[in-house]
């Protein structure tokens, strides 16, 4: 099985690498459209900030290649966000992937939120074999609005998408190659899929 990692520059790239290592696969890191549109999955991380990272996107051409591919795609963290309308960091527009809108928590609560938090109302072959109120690992001050789109929730400040689907498109807003046991159930799951 061929497994691209998109390389934008602004991704957290070694641990997913190695995550898939652990299932025993090798991830191709990679900014070639080429080997993208040639793989059977696609992973898409991000760690930083939002607006950069979607200008490193727009310079490789990559912000109009990854919205029209076929093959199951799984973006991370700040990679689901950018997979939205619009996100307030930065006020910067996404790839309008999921129709909905990524916010900032409020005030009231410890910002980013970072740790770990359970997931529930799980609804997708993404979570097979992983429980309601599982445990998975997030650091982000950023969430994506809950939704029709949602295929997980958790609760910080308010109830909100942990995780979304539309079509071949998945986004999870937690990391599964730091969340144990659970988060590598579902990169199994998404390699299965």
């Amino acid at each position: 099985m061929k497994l691209a990692i998109v390389n934008y520059g602004a991704g957290n790239i070694k641990s997913i690498q190695f995550a898939f290592k652990r299932l025993g696969y090798e991830a191709m890191l990679t900014n070639d459209p080429k080997v993208i549109e040639a793989a059977d999955k696609v992973i898409f991380p991000g760690v930083g900030e939002a607006s950069s990272a979607m200008r490193m996107l727009k310079q490789s051409k990559l912000d109009t290649l990854i919205p029209k591919l076929k093959q199951p795609v799984l973006g991370i963290c700040l990679g689901m966000q950018l997979m939205c309308n619009h996100t307030e960091e930065g006020d910067t527009d996404g790839l309008g992937i999921f129709k909905v809108d990524v916010k900032r928590f409020s005030n009231a609560v410890k910002v980013p939120q970072m740790g770990w938090n359970t997931i529930k109302n799980l609804k997708s072959d993404l979570f097979k074999d992983i429980r309601e109120e599982e445990y998975m690992y997030l650091v982000h001050s950023y969430y994506a609005e809950n939704c029709e789109e949602a295929i997980a929730t958790s609760d910080y400040d308010i109830e909100y998408a942990s995780a979304l689907e539309n079509d071949n498109f998945f986004g999870v807003q937690f990391h599964p190659e730091k969340s144990s046991t659970a988060g590598e159930k579902l990169l199994k799951n998404f390699l299965e899929l």
